[in-house]
């Protein structure tokens, strides 16, 4: 038997090594993960809490929600009413694992695994993150970010910069390419503006010789570095329709400044970011917790955990498992570790020890012993809706008593619409992975208009998903924002998803 890696719940820096690499062995020689290099952080329970207020970033600019977010969390927390996520990691290369300091020695083994190898195997191996991000920047940019919008504070006042935020804040979700890549700068573009920024570093470091007598000057050209082009707008091919409202309104509004431009395109590159992780939820998670799982249980089959390590870890794994049923109180939608965890146990079980039902649903791997293979596949090659649709088994819809109910605005109650049988399964699946179809829960809304060459109305349209409109007063409050960066007015036409026009 190997020598215990710890025995109480106490930890320091040199046992933290020891675990992780304990860790690390079961990770990279087992279950064969592909990860980035790894750079874990202590932190205390409040800077937990910062940290949560600003997306979970380490680097942001300041607004005034993420203090919002932070009151809200800190009283909830302080009275005990809600408890702080053991961990935070960040999708970037090298990945950074924010670990709270009150955590005993268990847990912090336990968000080693879940977060410096699942975690991390998956924003490296995802085609989304792969395709949509790019991990050895984001840092680097958002540092950038923050400094920059600070510097239009000081220039144009933060009353003014607020202006812009909110504006943006609030149009976030139309603020991303969905079907198509975002533009790249060409290659000159890019030098270009590199060169820019690294100047704007070095005078951001002499500061202090703006403050000298007959020093004063211009700090436009600092914050106008990327693009000189307060008139685009009546330039610009406009390629409508455009899905991208803020990437719209930065290229063509009439009336913003190149400080403001940029600004938006911040905002755009922080949604952008983001945008995979709104859509992998279930792997996500269901991978770090999977991962998670199997490695404490392998330290504790070689003997490197003790018994009271590992029954601390099962109430822990268990409660973040746990799925209320839909007549409990507890009651929030799906978990989706409770979701994601079942299903990639399930792929093991079904890889090792098929029943008749599994062969004939998952014939690809059902039998073949390969699970390691099939998971990894999984995690590098689908997102919630489709990974659901391709692998959800009856056995897991019976684990968790789901079921499905249909809902007609004309009919006076509630029709079940799938049981427990073999046509059920499969239209459960269907409506389940419907859920995670972002159409579900984003609005489609599309610039197809715009009068540049009379009075500059912005058109857009909105295509009604299943027939279900915008509400009135969210609609009328966005709309107000869109005006102020446009600049003019600003119309919303709804059309029926089954019109075709």
């Amino acid at each position: 038997m190997s020598q215990l890696l710890y025995t109480g719940s106490e930890w320091d820096f040199a046992l933290l090594r020891n675990v992780f690499s304990a860790i690390e062995d079961v990770a990279l020689n087992d279950l064969k993960l592909d990860v980035y290099p790894n750079q874990i952080e202590i932190i205390s329970s409040e800077q937990m809490l910062d940290a949560y207020s600003a997306h979970g970033m380490p680097l942001m600019y300041h607004h005034w929600s993420f203090g919002k977010i932070f009151a809200r969390e800190e009283a909830m927390y302080s009275k005990g009413w809600q408890a702080l996520a053991y961990e935070i990691v960040i999708n970037s290369n090298p990945c950074i694992a924010y670990l709270m300091e009150e955590n005993t020695a268990t847990m912090q083994a336990l968000v080693m695994a879940h977060a410096c190898f699942g975690h991390n195997h998956f924003f490296k191996n995802n085609y989304l993150f792969r395709q949509w991000t790019n991990a050895e920047a984001i840092l680097d940019y958002l540092a950038f970010a923050k400094k920059y919008v600070s510097a239009c504070e000081e220039k144009y006042g933060s009353d003014q910069v607020e202006m812009v935020l909110d504006a943006a804040h609030a149009i976030m979700e139309q603020g991303v390419f969905r079907y198509r890549r975002p533009p790249r700068p060409s290659r000159v573009q890019r030098e270009e503006r590199l060169r820019k920024r690294m100047q704007y570093e070095e005078q951001s470091f002499n500061d202090l010789w703006r403050t000298l007598p007959g020093q004063a000057r211009d700090m436009s050209a600092d914050l106008a570095f990327v693009d000189e082009d307060e008139a685009v707008g009546l330039q610009a091919p406009m390629n409508l329709p455009e899905e991208n409202l803020i990437y719209f309104l930065e290229k063509h509004s009439p009336v913003l400044k190149s400080w403001q431009r940029e600004i938006l395109r911040i905002v755009r590159n922080v949604a952008q970011y983001f945008y995979p992780q709104i859509q992998t939820k279930v792997m996500n998670e269901g991978c770090a917790t999977f991962v998670h799982h199997y490695i404490m249980n392998t330290l504790y089959d070689r003997g490197q955990i003790p018994e009271g390590a590992i029954l601390e870890f099962l109430h822990s794994h268990s409660s973040v498992v746990m799925q209320p049923g839909y007549d409990d109180s507890r009651y929030g939608g799906i978990n989706p570790y409770a979701l994601g965890f079942a299903m990639m146990s399930d792929i093991r079980r079904i890889s090792e020890d098929p029943k008749a039902e599994d062969l004939e649903w998952f014939p690809a791997f059902a039998g073949k012993g390969d699970w390691r293979d099939v998971l990894r596949h999984a995690w590098a090659n689908y997102r919630d809706e489709s990974f659901i649709q391709q692998y959800l088994s009856p056995k897991v819809m019976r684990d968790l008593r789901l079921f499905s109910i249909r809902d007609k605005t004309e009919e006076p109650a509630y029709t079940v619409s799938a049981i427990h049988n073999d046509a059920g399964y499969r239209k459960l699946r269907t409506s389940l992975a419907r859920l995670y179809d972002l159409s579900t829960h984003q609005p489609d809304v599309q610039v197809v208009g715009a009068n540049l060459a009379g009075d500059r109305t912005l058109l857009l349209r909105h295509t009604r998903h299943r027939g279900v409109p915008l509400a009135s007063g969210t609609r009328e409050a966005v709309l107000k924002h869109i005006r102020l960066l446009w600049g003019y007015d600003v119309t919303l036409e709804e059309l029926s998803d089954a019109d075709p026009s």
